[in-house]
């Protein structure tokens, strides 16, 4: 006599699709995933007219230009520099302590907390880089411009509060900093320079 096959019985897989439908819902809902940070940098205001726009004019003397060539040098106004230099340079540009002709003009303004200081509100950093410079080149150069506002605000933050850094200031503590050493960095179009500057 022939053995019967037995059949195996099978798994029940009818809800399977909605537990994995579940789980995956969970997972989204539950993890927090990092989020990409890219550089805080204000954009200028449209102008309202044409006329208005022509009249806005930038004194030669409160812009620092800063350019980088594709193979990664970097020139202040018509000086090759160093990385490194870049933030001593930029510091000494914003805060024109000796009210050097050459540098921003030094104007009165009224700050809350701390009264009538001459400030150089009217500074611009403007970076320009060629198409072939390196990230990291740009970045450590825009990084060193943050850190020249950041030594200056900590050291405006002692000199008038008594408190060692800016971040430790409180709310309006920070906003008088911040508009004693506004920070104004232009980010130009990309240009090809070639071999050289």
């Amino acid at each position: 006599m022939g053995k019967k096959k037995r059949k195996m019985p099978g798994l029940n897989t009818s809800s399977t699709a909605d537990i994995s439908f579940m789980l995956l819902i969970f997972f989204l809902v539950t993890t927090s995933m990092d989020t990409d940070t890219g550089l805080g940098r204000t954009l200028p205001k449209p102008p309202e007219d044409e006329t208005k726009e022509n009249e806005i004019k930038v004194k030669e003397r409160n812009i620092l230009n800063i350019r980088i060539n594709k193979d990664n040098y970097l020139m202040i106004g018509d000086d090759y520099v160093s990385v490194d230099e870049v933030k001593e340079r930029a510091k000494e540009f914003i805060a024109n302590k000796e009210n050097d002709p050459n540098l921003p003009e030094r104007k009165p303004k009224n700050i809350k907390l701390m009264g009538q200081r001459m400030v150089t509100e009217n500074h611009v950093i403007s970076v320009q880089a060629d198409r072939g410079t390196s990230y990291w080149v740009y970045f450590t150069v825009q990084d060193a411009l943050v850190s020249a506002y950041n030594e200056l605000r900590d050291e405006l933050a002692y000199e008038e509060f008594g408190v060692k850094k800016y971040e430790f200031c409180d709310k309006e503590q920070q906003e008088a900093i911040r508009e004693y050493y506004p920070q104004k960095i232009s980010e130009a179009e990309p240009k090809k320079y070639g071999k050289a500057l």
